[in-house]
């Protein structure tokens, strides 16, 4: 007789380690949708390593749903690193979502930037039919606040500020059932567990707590001509009626902002349509889950507010990325200013009660809710080059910020701190070979920016249980990020690395560009405002080659004097008597521009001559703009440069980029490029009565045409870009038309501007260490 034996044959156990942008993109419910179909057992969490699965399986079904995984992700996520390695045999009895764990040493989690309200989210909120319908906080898996929020990692709801918001059972409900889009969506409310809504007048009397009746308040207050304080999800927003000039002109008087252009929300895309010149590329950028303001040439002058823009032919458009202001601008049916909510070059504001203490000296009301915003941020802006679409990023923020990520750079394993520039700063944070840049800083000679600037770096050290090891410093020593940077490495005793402003400006687009280990030469022209250089004079017309890993200066616009220091800045005038100094004929153009005692003691001491000098190409625009008689006192940082690439971009409206006029005729430069030669044309032209849009295109062509002599006597085809000037999409168009035969590098995910010193910092401490 034969005795029946029952063979059990044990599956192996699996674990998968999926990093990057994998938490608050809904990637659990993700995974754990396509395990239960499978019938697999196991369970996946958030760790402070990213997405953590284990799961019983044989080899070849394990491996299968392992690259099904990683090769159709969630719509938001982005994987820098995955594994899938067999471990010791545990027993799984059904696939479960399990509590999120800290207990990992390395942290390779990336941050999720918030992101704009999804198509699914708005068309639930303007359904009369959904539970849904009105409600202004609604998210889903797939959208709403995530950077803004957070207060620690692991990305779940008790680690960021709606962690006070008990979810009622309906949206519990939601949370737990895998077939909902809400599955384990840490950011979900509804009308019955509501984050709540306020409306506020000027005595900070609480005029209605109800969501439409706020609604609809703001609606007749913006038809009225008043100004409302909206709450955001990274700050307040200050809005009005942009076809209304009266609120837009008192908006401008109130906020000290007298020519700064003003951004414009629009309610929907048939009206940026309608009203602006959009490639599909600018329009899918104003779509996407970040929502930037975007800027675009207008159709007509009629639809808006002359004052938006004063001078310029182009305005910053965005659509409503929260559900409040879809709600708000669906109903208003016309565009409104939306404009950062601070005081006159402080940061924005983000707290409620400095909002009620301080927007009231503009706002007429204020619609604020009681959610918490951990990190405040503005909101990003970009633009394309019209004729080849060169992408520029102008302001890196809401919902860009923090995460860069970039797998071919093989990063340090140390802590290490860049600490940027002064203006338009920003920190860089190096965490276990991930890089953190945070969202635009602002002007640090403001106290406020100066305290928001330090919380930033303390949230940072926080968010990820880490101490730095490493400071990177500019090399000037005054700056507020200097002195700081300094003080932080005395209280840890750690050593500090010092990186030449322009030196990071190339490193920062080399290592975007993964050109770290190249083996060919590459030219780097860093054109800005200001950053001292190691002679110690005022740089920022600059020429280098990187090659072999080596940074060389090698060449530069010649020096001339850096007058009155900051006030140099602030008056293009001021850089057009500098760079006109001695040049004939300039004194008839430059002497009405001052006061007789201004006159004097400026010219006194210009014979003089200063210690410092300066080779900055910002200012040479403001000189040109002034000389132009465009502008001689700028009330915003690049005012006067923006004023004359619009006034180029008139004679390129009727003619082609194929210029050839250029005020730099000697064909070889030896050691400096001459200023003098470059004013002295200008001047000559001005004398002759040459048409001033002429000028102005002729200046932008000289200045690519200097870049062109350079490169052929370096015997250089390889040209990267960085600095503030690159801004500038003429000088772009410009490049790229008179410099095609070269292959050409600029900025991808980061601005030109001074926003990349404390990522270019990082990398030019890792070609130097690594």
């Amino acid at each position: 007789m034969f005795s029946d034996r029952l063979v059990v044959r044990y599956m192996n156990t699996w674990k998968i380690q999926i990093s990057g942008q994998v938490q608050g993109v809904g990637f659990r419910p993700y995974v754990y949708k396509k395990a239960t179909k499978l019938n697999l057992n196991g369970f996946v969490l958030n760790s402070l390593n990213g997405v953590h699965i284990e799961f019983n399986a044989d080899e070849k079904p394990a491996k299968d749903f392992y690259q099904d995984l990683i090769e159709n992700t969630p719509i938001n996520s982005i994987i820098t690193t995955s594994s899938i390695e067999g471990v010791a045999f545990k027993e799984y009895k059904n696939f479960e979502i399990q509590h999120s764990t800290t207990s990992q040493s390395n942290s390779v989690s990336l941050i999720t930037p918030d992101i704009s309200i999804c198509n699914n989210c708005k068309k639930e909120l303007l359904d009369p039919k959904d539970r849904r319908y009105n409600y202004p906080f609604i998210t889903c898996t797939n959208c709403g606040p995530r950077f803004s929020l957070i207060q620690k990692l692991p990305y779940d709801r008790e680690n960021t500020s709606m962690h006070v918001y008990s979810m009622c059972p309906y949206c519990n409900l939601e949370y737990l059932d895998a077939n909902d889009r809400r599955f384990y969506s840490q950011t979900n409310s509804c009308p019955h567990c509501t984050i709540n809504l306020e409306l506020l007048d000027g005595s900070q009397k609480i005029i209605t707590t109800y969501a439409l009746e706020c609604i609809d308040e703001v609606i007749k207050y913006w038809k009225e001509g008043r100004i409302v304080a909206i709450k955001g999800l990274g700050g307040y927003l200050l809005t009005c009626d942009a076809q209304n000039n009266i609120p837009v002109q008192k908006l401008r008087s109130k906020k000290r902002r007298p020519s700064k252009p003003f951004a414009i929300m629009v309610g929907n895309e048939s009206l940026i349509l309608e009203d602006f010149v959009v490639s599909t590329r600018e329009l899918k950028e104003l779509k996407s889950s970040a929502a930037p303001i975007v800027i675009l040439k207008k159709k007509k002058e009629e639809t808006y507010s002359n004052s938006i823009a004063p001078g310029l032919g182009n305005y910053g458009i965005m659509l409503p990325s929260t559900p409040l202001l879809v709600l708000l601008l669906n109903k208003f049916q016309g565009p409104i200013i939306a404009t950062s909510g601070n005081i006159h070059n402080i940061p924005i504001i983000h707290e409620n009660k400095l909002a009620k203490d301080l927007l009231f000296e503009i706002a007429d009301y204020i619609l604020q809710d009681d959610r918490k915003i951990e990190w405040p941020q503005d909101d990003s802006v970009l633009r394309y080059s019209p004729l080849t679409h060169q992408k520029t990023i102008l302001r890196r923020a809401k919902g860009l910020a923090p995460t860069y990520i970039n797998a071919k750079i093989s990063w340090s394993s140390k802590n290490i701190i860049a600490t940027g520039a002064l203006l338009k700063s920003s920190i860089s944070f190096l965490n276990k070979k991930n890089t953190y840049i945070s969202q635009y800083l602002g002007n640090l000679e403001i106290f406020e920016a100066q305290v928001n600037y330090k919380k930033v770096v303390k949230h940072f050290m926080k968010l990820f249980s880490a101490k730095p090891e490493i400071i990177l410093l500019d090399k000037h020593p005054d700056y507020f990020t200097s002195i700081f940077g300094s003080q932080l490495a005395k209280n840890y005793n750690i050593p500090i690395y010092k990186v030449q402003h322009h030196i990071a400006h190339f490193s920062a687009v080399i290592g975007e560009n993964n050109l770290i280990e190249t083996t060919f030469p590459i030219l780097g022209v860093v054109w800005d405002g200001m950053g001292l250089g190691d002679d110690g004079n005022v740089w920022g017309g600059e020429f280098f080659i990187y090659n072999n890993r080596d940074f060389s200066r090698t060449t530069h616009f010649e020096y001339y004097e850096y007058l009155l220091g900051d006030k140099m800045s602030k008056e293009p005038r001021i850089s057009a008597l500098a760079t006109c100094w001695n040049i004939p004929g300039s004194e008839d153009v430059l002497k009405e521009k001052f006061y007789e005692t201004e006159w004097n003691l400026y010219t006194k001491m210009l014979s003089k001559e200063t210690s410092i000098k300066t080779s900055s190409i910002g200012r040479i625009f403001d000189a040109v703009a002034s000389l132009l008689g465009i502008i001689d006192k700028q009330s915003y940082e690049g005012e006067a440069a923006m004023l004359l690439e619009n006034l180029a971009w008139k004679y390129f409206a009727t003619n082609d980029l194929n210029f050839q006029e250029s005020y730099f005729t000697k064909s070889l430069y030896l050691n400096t490029i001459s200023i003098n030669e470059l004013m002295q044309g200008i001047i000559e032209d001005l004398s002759s009565k040459i048409n001033k849009d002429f000028i102005a295109a002729k200046f932008h062509f000289s200045l690519v045409s200097i870049i062109k002599k350079v490169a052929e006597k370096e015997k250089v085809h390889r040209i990267a870009f960085s600095g503030g000037v690159f801004q500038n999409s003429l000088l772009v168009e410009l490049i790229k038309y008179q410099l095609n035969e070269n292959e050409l590098f600029f900025h991808k995910e980061l601005s030109p501007n001074d926003e990349n010193i404390s990522f270019g910092q990082l990398v030019y401490h890792h070609i130097n260490t690594s």
